[in-house]
């Protein structure tokens, strides 16, 4: 007798109307923002195939926008145009043919729209502000509304001319539709406003107008989020009884429920700072009230144990895991397979989905680099090697990890050589940062992959260039990362190289910090440099350890770069929480052991902060004295350059270059 896989729950199938998915996870909607000339193609399909390959049951096609006031990005489809569908043809057909169910989402985010994107005012029912940015919007007439409506059947019918097997109505996040039952944003007093049957008038005119134009096998689902951070939000109990209404007069086959709105962005796409499982307990409450559609829960279910728990304990009837399957678009099929410790999870970074996608690119994924570039790469497997060689990494860090990783998969003999006692270099410092632990389960993962692999994996060993020069191997990685530069430099003081006070003994670097070689006294000032984690993160270690801390940013507000990752906010409260403060548009003009003069940007102003310790976040240097003794001693050897050790950066670089050079060896 077969023993069942550990997490079998959620590989039982579940009938949706017509259709039987073959298990309940689910790869939802996302903006992927890979339309070129808003037409799906290559990019989009090789995408989409590949987490159909990977087990995903159900694929839910990136959002449509269905009226020229709903474009909302440089990647959006071209709205009401049936050039699009040979490109959605193209998709339906391939994800179909590996056993997906597809459905495409439609959407409208009314006032919240961004009139760059769109060159049209924002269409609401109330004319409120947009929370995208500083606009207003215009307060729809009926006969607007009618032309909304109808764009959105539009839009289904021709999703169906696509080949997709249902629609997505997007109601989450205080889009239009939920525009429309909330009372703080639907102020009409018409037939379309006040009571609570007439707020439910525009989604049930959308759903009864799809099925009749559809058809009774047309999957109808609706997408909705809770959010409590304002009293005018989504809450449980309103959403319930939307939920029900819509359950009771059988409008719609499914409900999915988030987290987050324009009101509290931050938990839409929650980052590694929220607890797992964010958006189950929102899943049960509307399983509580429906009898007859499904119920998907979603919002940080990352694992499969996460997964698997929601399912088990009936709190939802399926799950939709995207990040997850965009970092392992085979997580399903690892899982059935009885692999699900091979899962390589998502770290809850945002750095290159939703980081790109604020910026308006197409997304990608840090620690999978083949995301968005499967119809370049083949998606996330790899072509064996002609020519098997043996291969030697010098420094296992990121680069280096994934370098060996890749190399070995393809079937080359390698060898990794580490310094240090342990593997992940700047990447393990980074998990020790309060709950970034999700890196030390990615480092873990790689150490696991390399012994699956057979990779000879050499801790505690310092190459030299003769070292390096006396192995007999084909190739030569170097990968030794980055360290510490020391100078104090700053970007606010591009005239200064070196902070005067640098060389003072209370000075550390982060990196100091983070391994407990800094001695830290009571009042630590940090100069953040990068607007990243390196400031921000080791800021909320020191408080953590009960020290006073206070961060001098010249950028106009802490955490800078962490803005595009919808983490920054989060990350300021917890440190504020945890005592700690900051002063932005300042620099450090200088270091005096007890103290520092920070100038400010904005007046020119100076004042003495004192503190017992100087903490640097500041941009790293190539670790490169071993390339420099190689290229004297040993001239002929033309070693490869990835990572930190090349230029130092953000572990996304370092793993798509480690990828690249495996794939290319």
């Amino acid at each position: 007798m077969t023993a069942k896989p550990a997490f079998h729950r959620i590989l039982e199938p579940l009938q949706l109307r017509h259709k039987t998915l073959r298990n309940r996870i689910n790869f939802g909607a996302h903006t992927a923002n890979m339309a070129e000339d808003g037409l799906p193609g290559s990019r989009h399909l090789g995408y989409y195939r590949e987490r159909a390959r990977g087990g995903a049951a159900m694929i839910v096609v990136e959002p449509m926008p269905v009226h020229q006031t709903a474009r909302l990005t440089r990647g959006n489809f071209r709205h009401d145009d049936d050039a699009v569908i040979p490109g959605f043809r193209a998709i339906t057909e391939a994800c179909k043919a590996e056993g997906a169910v597809m459905v495409h989402q439609l959407y409208h985010v009314g006032q919240h729209g961004d009139f760059d994107n769109s060159y049209s005012a924002n269409w609401s029912p109330s004319g409120l502000p947009s929370y995208h940015d500083g606009d207003g919007s215009h307060r729809m007439r009926e006969a607007e509304i009618e032309e909304i409506i109808e764009s959105f059947v539009r839009a289904a019918v021709r999703a169906k001319a696509c080949g997709f097997d249902g629609v997505e109505l997007f109601g989450p996040y205080n889009s239009l539709i939920e525009q429309f039952w909330l009372p703080w944003s639907n102020r009409r007093d018409d037939r379309w406003g006040g009571s609570f049957e007439n707020r439910m008038r525009f989604s049930t005119e959308i759903t009864s107008r799809i099925r009749a134009a559809a058809g009774d096998e047309f999957i109808i689902g609706l997408a909705s989020s809770i959010d409590t951070s304002v009293d005018v939000g989504m809450g449980t109990e309103l959403l319930q009884e939307i939920a029900a209404y819509h359950d009771t007069r059988a409008l719609i086959d499914y409900i999915t429920c988030g987290t987050g709105s324009y009101f509290d962005h931050s938990s839409v796409m929650p980052t590694f700072l929220f607890a797992d499982k964010l958006g189950a307990p929102h899943a049960q409450a509307l399983k509580e009230v429906c009898k007859h559609i499904r119920v998907q829960a979603e919002s940080h279910i990352r694992t499969p144990e996460n997964a698997n728990e929601v399912i088990s304990s009936r709190q939802a009837d399926m799950v939709s895991i995207v990040r997850g399957q965009i970092a392992d678009p085979y997580w399903v099929k690892k899982v059935a397979g009885g692999r699900d410790t091979e899962v390589r999870g998502c770290i809850s970074c945002n750095q290159m989905c939703w980081g790109r996608r604020s910026r308006d690119y197409w997304i990608s994924c840090l620690v999978n680099p083949s995301a968005g570039r499967e119809f370049e790469w083949g998606g996330d497997t790899f072509i064996p090697a002609r020519t098997p060689k043996r291969v030697l990494v010098v420094g296992g860090g990121p680069a280096g990890l994934e370098a060996a990783r890749v190399a070995a998969e393809r079937g080359h003999s390698v060898t990794l050589a580490e310094a240090a006692s342990q593997l992940g270099g700047q990447f393990r410092l980074a998990g020790m940062q309060p709950r970034r632990s999700q890196i030390l389960e990615l480092i873990d993962w790689y150490e696991q992959q390399l012994t699956r692999l057979g990779v000879r994996v050499l801790l505690n060993a310092p190459l030299d260039a003769a070292e390096i020069a006396g192995h007999d191997v084909d190739e030569i990685v170097i990968a030794t990362g980055s360290q510490p530069a020391g100078t104090g430099f700053q970007r606010g003081l591009p005239g200064q190289d070196r902070l005067p006070g640098v060389d003072l003994p209370n000075v550390w670097s982060v990196e100091d910090v983070m391994t407990r070689t800094a001695r830290l006294g009571d009042h630590v000032l940090l100069i953040d440099d990068t607007g990243d984690w390196r400031g921000l993160g080791t800021a909320l270690e020191i408080a953590a350890r009960g020290h006073s801390v206070t961060v001098v940013t010249a950028w106009p507000v802490l955490g800078r770069y962490l803005q595009r990752t919808e983490s920054d906010g989060v990350a300021r409260a917890r440190l504020k929480t945890a005592g700690g403060g900051w002063i932005t548009d300042a620099v450090v003009k200088e270091w005096h052991g007890d103290g520092a003069t920070v100038r400010c940007h904005l007046d020119g102003t100076e004042t003495v902060i004192r503190a017992d310790t100087l903490v640097l976040a500041t941009t790293n240097v190539s670790d490169t004295w071993v390339l420099d003794d190689l290229a004297e001693q040993v001239p002929a050897l033309m070693p490869k350059i990835i990572g930190d050790a090349l230029a130092p950066r953000l572990a996304v670089a370092a793993i798509y270059e480690g990828r690249v050079l495996g794939q290319s060896i």
